[in-house]
């Protein structure tokens, strides 16, 4: 497992432009300001990049590719047409299947199981309908957040509608797969719940 996803605390921010299909992504460690990841499309179809600009976006499938800046891959994300719900296959560094993001069919705000290569649940990720929060639990236990503000260096840090924090809990230990998990759900929750 990558070296970066031992850290607790990223800011992921979308990268903007006009008439742009790809979603792509910078992440950053928000206390330091470091450019860490960046997160892109690459190899976008046509017909994937004509629907991309309708209503149907949120259908279109997607295999996104988060690296270093280096350019060394850290995981990927790989997701079909999708018609009701959405279910992501998540690979690591070594283009290995490590788990799957399964979209819950009825909820309100969003919700994803989140299991290992071999289907057995790691944790939950769900949101809530009136705004930009979403957890990650397990079995009551809150794992990590995503939020779109963040108190830190004794000031608040409000991100804009495309840009958002993840702060993963203490109670992982470095080196756990469920990191590589829940850092690659993040990628997925603009692309499946809020486009």
């Amino acid at each position: 497992m990558n070296l970066l996803l031992n850290k607790n605390l990223y800011l992921v921010k979308e990268k903007v432009g006009m008439f742009k299909a790809s979603n792509s992504y910078d992440i950053f460690d928000p206390e330091t300001n470091a450019h860490l990841m960046t997160s892109i499309e690459p190899n976008l179809g046509f017909f994937t990049k004509m629907f991309r600009f309708t209503k149907y976006k949120k259908h279109t499938p997607f295999n996104v590719s988060v690296s270093e800046t280096n350019g060394r891959k850290v995981v990927s994300l790989k997701r079909g047409v999708s018609i009701f719900r959405s279910d992501v296959e998540v690979f690591d560094h070594k283009d290995q299947t490590i788990g799957f993001l399964k979209q819950k069919f009825w909820s309100f705000g969003g919700k994803f199981e989140i299991v290992d290569k071999h289907q057995k649940s790691v944790c939950t990720l769900e949101g809530k309908w009136t705004g930009w929060d979403f957890k990650f639990t397990n079995q009551d236990n809150e794992l990590a957040i995503v939020t779109k503000k963040w108190a830190g260096l004794g000031k608040e840090l409000f991100t804009s509608a495309d840009n958002y924090v993840l702060q993963i809990n203490d109670s992982i230990p470095q080196d756990d797969s469920r990191r590589q998990l829940i850092f690659a759900s993040v990628m997925c929750i603009d692309m499946v719940l809020k486009e």
